[in-house]
């Protein structure tokens, strides 16, 4: 078969797919979402095309702390809720962006439950040049520590700790019954097939870029960016990383996570991350555009 050939045969493939995606949509189309509001968008239940940016427009960076609401994510041995925690750290990464003049949104601004699928479909409404889910670790163990990032995988996990915490965050859906977790699980199963090589590629990258500038100032659970079957990752055009900031459930990073300094310090890691990352990105775009 010509390559020209099995080219137009994929080509169809997604198109189906997408067509397919359209038709699951029950929700109505949500207004503008340019401005930021304090209460969560409300999106459809099957993700849009994300939405071109205007060339002459700033990077957008949609930040998603993770849990929230019914959902308090993990919980600390001296009773710190995920949800909280990570909030906070999504807000400095979000003004910090800011200062070096990126366009950075949250996915939610109090604590209200989100399902994970309407988190990526927040970015893509926004046009979002980038996804990032700000998480905090929890394991049966109390000695687990040190932070970690996380791109998606389409070929299972890259290590039994990756597929822990996957498995432990998608669950996340589950507070909100039946109906969510049920949609959720069958999205995924087309949205998996649609996931673009290059957006995972440019997603290790990111990852890589923030793991190099969290190394110097936090202990690092994984030195490199670890992959795994999140939900809340599966855009398939937008390249998207899940940060575990630390382990909630290791007592001396549940203190340190409840301190303003540690909160700062890994949000100035996180968002310097984000800047080397498009400062590659463009350098490495020059460079094939000219080569």
């Amino acid at each position: 078969m010509s390559k020209l050939k099995l080219l137009k045969q994929l080509t169809s493939r997604r198109q189906l797919l997408l067509t397919g995606l359209a038709a699951l949509t029950v929700a109505s189309t949500t207004k503008a979402l340019a401005k930021e509001t304090a209460q969560p968008l409300k999106t459809h239940n099957a993700h849009s095309k994300a939405k071109a940016s205007h060339k002459s427009a700033r990077r957008i960076v949609m930040i998603d702390p993770g849990h929230g609401g019914i959902d308090s994510g993990a919980i600390g041995h001296h009773g710190s809720e995920e949800k909280h925690v990570v909030l906070a750290i999504a807000k400095y990464v979000r003004g910090m962006l800011r200062q070096k003049g990126f366009d950075a949104r949250l996915t939610r601004t109090t604590d209200t439950f989100i399902p994970l699928y309407d988190r990526v479909e927040i970015a893509h409404k926004h046009g979002a040049d980038l996804f990032l889910s700000i998480h905090a670790d929890g394991f049966t163990s109390p000695q687990a520590a040190g932070a970690s990032v996380f791109a998606l995988s389409n070929r299972g996990a890259s290590s039994a700790m990756a597929k822990y915490l996957s498995d432990r965050e998608n669950a996340a859906d589950d507070v909100a019954g039946k109906q969510v977790k049920d949609r959720d699980h069958y999205l995924q199963q087309v949205l998996f097939d649609l996931v673009q090589t290059d957006t995972i590629k440019n997603s290790l990258t990111l990852g890589s870029h923030i793991i190099r500038q969290i190394k110097p100032i936090h202990h690092l659970h994984s030195n490199h960016t670890e992959q795994a079957a999140f939900v809340v990752l599966k855009s398939p055009s937008i390249p998207s990383v899940l940060v575990e900031t630390s382990f909630i459930t290791n007592p001396a990073e549940e203190r340190q996570l409840g301190t303003t300094a540690f909160r700062k310090k890994i949000a100035t890691a996180i968002s310097d991350g984000v800047d080397s990352y498009f400062n590659w990105f463009d350098n490495h775009k020059a460079h094939t555009r000219h080569g």
